[in-house]
């Protein structure tokens, strides 16, 4: 309740009338007529930098100051921008999907490109401009819009931000990009179509890093655009190892002396690349300042503002110019809509009225003006122009403020409209909506418009794609604005700035300009650094890695042997460290303690299985496999203690034929317990003998070749080309990794090969056999454990193959585990938790399945 009357006591616009009484609140300044207004339903705010000067009052405290009014010519782009808004809300005005049977109203103002002004737009955008309101008492009441799209520069923009929150009115700006703006404590409703400065910054970093500009001048607008950009800059560069050489700050109204002083400094430095962080109208002003100098062609860098303004390219000072631009867009029907303006309408607006004069050069007034300038004869056509108001061509910031009003009326339609699969949209115009429900639904819009993607993160700010773009001079002597390549920030890394075609330099160099403090010291010398001077300003350079300099000023580098390394001090040759998996470390430590764990548990499975022997359970589940299987998987876990150690011949070789015979032998195993639940069931059916086939002896028969066939493997690989240890110096170059060279690579894969195949075997088995009728179906559990067999030596391969030094043996021990414990898990816990908990369910009627079985 008190929020709106202090803010707007603050800003004095508002006073209460009758004394203290409070009956009422009466405007003390008088209001600004809109720009452009027009009626409706729900009604959107919008401030547009069209004018870049406000006329300037001293204040003598003793009567009430002068209103401000914008003073300078009318900027066409701005007005473009504004004009864009109007084609905006017109479209979706005529929509039958987005809002239908609901029309947006508008009130556009121009804030002069002044904070002041531009508080009076925010005060006046909210309260209205009623002389007296609130006769209730009470300075409470709804905005007069719902949202506020604008400023186009960041001052007013913030000026705006911080009137607007604590009404909780929405704000999305189209060209204001200070980085200071994503801070949501300070600007909880702002949000923005244009990409934050931040992303900006690191942009224009990696951009003069890429071409190898160590040695750069900056300059800046002296506002919070210019100073916060700038700022994010210093940093990203200081990060990529750039120097400034200086930093200068400056603003458009600065006094002659202080310009000029800029351009010199400009003038006079070494450094042949600038980077500009500055807003169109300050860089007109230091164009002017710089023309009666005599400067040295320098390559501009230049930030969104500036780099693509049609007003900026008729100067050459800046040929050759790059910088990060949005990207083009094509929005159908803005340019008929732009040139469709004439006389008459005209007239009805004083701003366009001056619009139209400044472009024609021409007074509508009937009588000439003190400028000299004549009548318009009523034959002046838009289309006849050509100045950044018609220029279509490369529509960039006007398709943002066409993002931010559709982006706004998606947030109203969420609330007021219903959206049902296969009928049109219905909405009710009816519904009370407050500026606070906008803003909650502005941050969750998510659409494609033209092809053009509109969404907000968490900050209210979109995805950081920008073009880069080059001043490139054509052949009949106009300035074009060539896009070489772009800047995507969700990119992968290697793919964030990407340069595709050939850029133009300053002053037409045919390769890339040189800014550098030091030229390049020699090969093989030290490189000192320079006092008093920056870090890019030095004498020498280290010596490459690997390579010493024994000598003082030595010009070559002696490069270390193979086992020896450079010490920190790059002045001898030390023996590289070994490194293996040992039994000491961390990692050594925790695997063999898993390890060991398993060995324990495949123990008590076994000792469990042995002293109930006699009871169904493990009658049913052919007790003579199932210890065979906890033996096998007692040596697979103890296997793994093969793999940790220093290597040598013997632990090589045994490593790799243990764990193969290890692992074939229970995996055999557990296609024998597989094959016998089969076999089982078809035994039951009439007339069938097939048990007989598949008894005790042949299912030891089988376990046994099974296990042979991989014996067999093992030999062939230990006699042909066996395992032997190994230094491995291509992964690290300063430490060298003793591992176990497989020595056949054939041998290897084919003894993983063959359980791979007898586990794809048992696994098929075990799924044909899971649902067969019984209670206790041993297939299920022997799937699952396949299941996860499987899937660890899938995920094995690539793991193994990209994994580096003493962690490739780390994932074969964890494979090698994971897939033993899945197997104990799986056959044997449900089993050991029956015949230890469920002692009631290990009966012969329960097996035969003619007690309902309960679950655990």
């Amino acid at each position: 309740m008190w929020s709106t009357l202090v803010l707007a006591l603050m800003a004095g616009d508002l006073t209460l009338a009758n004394g203290s009484s409070g009956s009422g609140c009466t405007l003390q300044g008088t209001p600004r007529p809109a720009s452009f207004s027009q009626p409706g339903d729900f009604m959107i705010g919008g401030v547009f930098s069209i004018h870049y000067f406000v006329s300037s009052t001293e204040h003598n405290y003793t009567s009430r100051p002068n209103e401000l009014h914008c003073t300078g010519s009318v900027d066409f782009r701005n007005m473009r921008f504004a004009r864009t808004m109007v084609f905006a809300i017109k479209e979706i005005n005529n929509s039958s999907e987005l809002l239908p049977g609901v029309t947006l109203g508008y009130q556009i103002h121009d804030s002069c490109s002044s904070v002041p002004v531009a508080v009076k737009m925010a005060f006046q955008l909210a309260n209205g401009i009623e002389p007296v309101f609130f006769p209730n008492q009470s300075c409470s009441k709804s905005a007069t819009v719902h949202a506020v799209v604008g400023d186009s520069n960041s001052s007013p923009t913030i000026a705006i931000s911080r009137i607007l929150a604590p009404f909780s009115i929405p704000q999305v700006s189209h060209f204001a990009s200070c980085a200071c703006l994503s801070d949501k404590l300070q600007h909880p409703t702002f949000s923005r179509t244009m990409p934050s400065d931040y992303f900006q910054a690191a942009a224009l970093a990696k951009l003069v890093k890429h071409f190898g500009w160590t040695w750069i001048g900056a300059v800046r607008s002296d506002s919070d655009y210019g100073n916060n950009g700038m700022a994010a800059f210093l940093q990203a560069a200081q990060a990529e190892g750039i120097c400034v050489e200086y930093s200068e700050a400056f603003y458009r109204t600065y006094p002659v002396e202080k310009l000029r002083r800029v351009a010199e400094i400009i003038s006079r430095s070494t450094a042949r690349v600038v980077v500009a962080f500055v807003a169109t109208g300050d860089m007109l002003v230091l164009q002017s300042a710089l023309e009666g100098i005599q400067v040295a062609p320098l390559q501009w860098i230049g930030t969104e503002d500036w780099i693509t303004d049609r007003m900026m390219s008729q100067f050459r000072l800046f040929a050759g110019a790059i910088g990060f631009g949005i990207p083009r867009s094509v929005i159908p029907g803005l340019r008929d809509f732009l040139l469709d303006l004439g006389p008459a309408q005209v007239s009805q607006s004083p701003l366009l009225t001056e619009f139209w004069e400044t472009a024609f050069g021409c007074s509508l007034g009937g009588i000439q003006t003190a400028e000299g300038r004549k009548t318009c004869d009523g034959n002046q056509n838009l289309r006849d122009l050509q100045n950044p108001y018609t220029d279509t061509s490369q529509l960039r910031i006007s398709n943002m403020v066409y993002k931010a009003v559709y982006a706004i009326a998606h947030a109203i339609h969420s609330i007021i409209c219903t959206d049902e699969p296969n009928t049109p949209p219905h909405c009710n115009a009816s519904i009370r909506v407050v500026p606070w429900q906008v803003m909650e639904h502005l941050r969750k819009v998510n659409f494609s418009r033209n092809g053009y993607k509109v969404s907000f993160d968490a900050n209210g700010d979109p995805v950081a794609i920008y073009e880069l773009v080059n001043w490139q001079m054509m052949r009949d002597g106009h300035m074009e604005f060539v896009t070489v390549g772009h800047y995507d920030a969700s990119a992968p890394d290697g793919q964030v700035l990407i340069i595709n075609k050939n850029i133009t330099w300053a002053v037409g160099q045919p390769k890339v300009p040189v800014s550098v403090c030091s030229a390049s010291c020699p090969p093989g010398t030290r490189k000192a650094m320079q006092r008093g001077r920056p870090v890019c300003c030095y004498d020498c350079v280290p010596c490459a890695e690997g390579e010493i300099s024994n000598a003082t000023d030595s010009l070559d580098c002696i490069t270390c042997p193979d086992d020896y390394w450079p010490n920190a001090e790059k002045d001898a040759c030390v023996l590289k460290p070994v490194e293996f998996l040992s039994f000491h470390e961390v990692l050594g430590i925790i695997l063999a303690a898993c390890s060991v764990t398993g060995a324990c548990m495949a123990f008590m499975v076994a000792v469990v299985f042995y002293r109930h022997r006699d009871t169904p359970i493990v009658k049913a589940n052919n007790s003579e496999l199932s210890f065979m299987l906890v033996f096998s998987l007692k040596l697979c876990f103890l296997c793994s203690l093969t793999f940790i150690g220093r290597p040598s011949d013997w632990s090589c070789m045994l490593r790799h034929t243990a764990f193969g015979i290890t692992f074939v032998l229970c995996i055999s195993c557990v296609l024998g317990k597989t094959l016998v639940v089969l076999m089982a069931f078809r035994a039951t059916l009439p007339g069938s003998n097939v048990m007989k086939w598949f008894g005790p002896l042949h299912q030891r028969m089988s376990v046994l070749a099974f296990t042979l066939i991989q014996v067999l493997i093992c030999v062939l690989w230990l006699t042909t080309c066996p395992p032997f240890p190994n230094k491995n110096m291509k992964h690290y170059k300063e430490k060298i990794i003793l591992e176990c060279d497989v020595g056949s690579a054939l041998g290897f894969w084919a003894v993983l090969g063959y359980i791979g195949l007898l586990s794809i075997l048992c696994f098929i088995l075990a799924f044909l056999a899971r649902k067969l009728p019984d209670n206790f179906n041993e297939a299920k559990f022997i799937t699952f454990s396949m299941l996860i067999f499987c899937a660890v030596w899938i995920t094995f391969i690539p793991a193994y193959v990209s994994s580096p030094g003493k962690f490739t043996v780390a994932v074969e021990i964890f494979a090698i585990l994971a897939s033993s414990f899945g197997l104990i898990v799986c056959i044997f816990f449900p089993k050991c938790f029956i015949i230890l908990f469920r002692p009631e369910q290990n009966t012969k009627k329960h097996m035969m399945g003619k007690m309902p079985s309960k679950s655990f």
